[in-house]
């Protein structure tokens, strides 16, 4: 049986414009998926939209439609940029699914069952937008901390979850498991959260209408992250496909913004902990993007819609942007300016121009065939270990979500091979007839075709491009990491000839 891989995004309101954050999670949980995948891995890659609440309520209201219908229409919103971003997920998760229904209900019960739920009253500061709830303390200037906007206050009877009865066990789970929450920095943030003592959390509402009523008492509404969380055991079929859920329970990594980290990390694993499942194996909590400088907001005008980015500097361009330009897990600021510098810089001169001009030359001085070399000297040994050091650093990096370090170590690979080329020169080699071109080109080659599958996961349009120019018959969702990393001598490659720029350079 195949090692199996479980990641998961955030699912996204349903009524909200997709923007670079959403576009950000899933292109991270694709990049992740495919490079587990080329390493042998069953991956299951899962995300979705949250369809229920307040918030879909009013819109659907305002809209004259009914929140269903309002959903109907807008999920087309999510999957049809992810098949524009290129995104390989395997499943898709709707909260207005029966069968997710199905598994909150049951969560709900247990719970209840359990005595970690039980009836009270509710009184605090309520933001719509946000669908949370503050304390006094908590609001900013009296308004809501995250969107700055009015609150209400709001006292309703709610049932409770006791969040308090889970303190001990939490902590012994962060103190176990210290790479629980990642980065690190988000990790002693919940450890500090969890060590100041958790009260007990309101799971319910009598406010609206539109959610999963509660099983014991139907005027009650069960509330979003009771609601939400839950789609990440319903999409691996728990409650309907055991074995499935067996397989691929418990999640390898939930990808997360920074702002949603409490209930993935505290919640969330305190109502696995009630209903007897075993908690996810990670969570990853990444930054926030700013534009050009600016927070990103509508009222500002400057939401980057993602469709316009591709449309301007393709697909497999604005993935790789948004994690060669800062690390995963920090905050980062997007600008065009930025965008055309890591297009013109690192891939139209370094990466592309290293691509064609290795084809032109194997084309030219070797009638597009790679032969196995003859003859070893100058830096020959220095490039192919240098190769395999910088391919197992960056597998190291991208265990950890280390996109940024991993993609660093690629272009290191890029910087060694347009230094080996200068220092080597071929043409010279080819005009007087020494033998070593063979050796000389059969390096950049293979160099090349693993370059081109480290930058796979990021960029797999260009990828398999380059691939297909380097002579290979097959495709990258049909081989092996731990076999194409190896330098190797295929006998049934086609001929290398040449190729089209990759990377245009873009003016302006």
């Amino acid at each position: 049986m195949n090692k199996t891989y479980y990641i998961t995004t955030p699912i996204y309101y349903i009524n909200d414009v997709p923007h670079i954050g959403h576009a950000y999670t899933t292109i991270a949980a694709d990049i992740m998926s495919r490079y587990k995948r080329l390493c042998g891995y069953d991956v299951f890659f899962l995300t979705g939209t949250d369809e229920h609440g307040q918030k879909v309520e009013k819109a659907a209201e305002q809209h004259g439609v009914s929140p269903k219908e309002l959903a109907d229409r807008m999920v087309h919103r999510f999957t049809d940029l992810w098949q524009a971003l290129n995104i390989s997920n395997t499943g898709f998760i709707r909260t207005t699914e029966e069968r997710h229904k199905k598994v909150v209900r049951h969560m709900f019960e247990k719970a209840y069952e359990n005595g970690d739920i039980y009836l009270g009253e509710y009184e605090d500061w309520y933001c719509v937008p946000c669908e949370s709830y503050f304390t006094d303390l908590q609001l900013k200037d009296g308004l809501c901390p995250d969107c700055l906007r009015k609150p209400e206050k709001l006292k309703e009877e709610s049932f409770f979850f006791r969040m308090s009865k889970y303190t001990d066990r939490l902590m012994r789970l962060l103190e176990e498991k210290k790479d629980f929450v990642m980065p690190e920095i988000r990790y002693n943030e919940v450890a500090s959260f969890v060590k100041g003592g958790l009260r007990d959390l309101s799971v319910s509402r009598t406010s609206f209408s539109w959610g999963i009523p509660v099983p014991v008492q139907k005027k009650h509404i069960i509330y979003v992250w009771f609601d939400a969380l839950t789609n990440y055991i319903t999409g691996v079929g728990f409650l309907e496909d055991q074995d499935k859920f067996n397989r691929y329970w418990p999640c390898d990594a939930h990808l997360i913004g920074k702002d949603i980290l409490r209930f993935h990390a505290v919640y969330w694993p305190s109502f696995l902990m009630s209903l007897g499942v075993e908690p996810p194996k990670h969570v990853f909590a990444h930054g926030w993007w700013t534009i050009e400088g600016q927070k990103m907001s509508k009222s500002l005008g400057n939401v980057v819609d993602p469709y316009e980015i591709v449309k301007a500097y393709g697909v497999d361009e604005f993935r790789f942007f948004l994690f060669r330009e800062v690390p995963f897990g920090s905050d980062g600021d997007f600008s065009r300016h930025a965008i055309i510098h890591r297009i013109n810089g690192d891939l139209a001169n370094d990466f592309g121009n290293l691509t064609s001009r290795s084809v032109t030359m194997i084309g030219k001085f070797l009638q597009g065939k790679i032969e196995r070399p003859e003859k070893k000297g100058g830096t020959d040994e220095y490039v192919e270990e240098s190769v395999r050091k910088l391919v197992d650093d960056y597998q190291r990096e991208m265990e950890v979500f280390a996109y940024h370090k991993a993609l660093h170590n690629v272009f290191e690979i890029i910087s060694i091979l347009n230094k080996y080329i200068d220092s080597e020169a071929p043409w010279k080699l080819s005009k007087e007839g020494d033998v070593r071109i063979k050796t000389v080109l059969y390096n950049i080659w293979n160099s090349l075709r693993i370059v081109s599958m480290l930058l796979y996961p990021f960029m797999p349009q260009k990828s398999e491009v380059i691939r297909k120019a380097l002579g290979m018959g097959t495709s990258f969702q049909e081989v092996l990491f731990d076999n194409e990393k190896q330098f190797y001598h295929p006998d049934d490659i086609s001929r290398i000839d040449k190729i089209a720029p990759i990377f245009p350079r873009i003016e302006g």
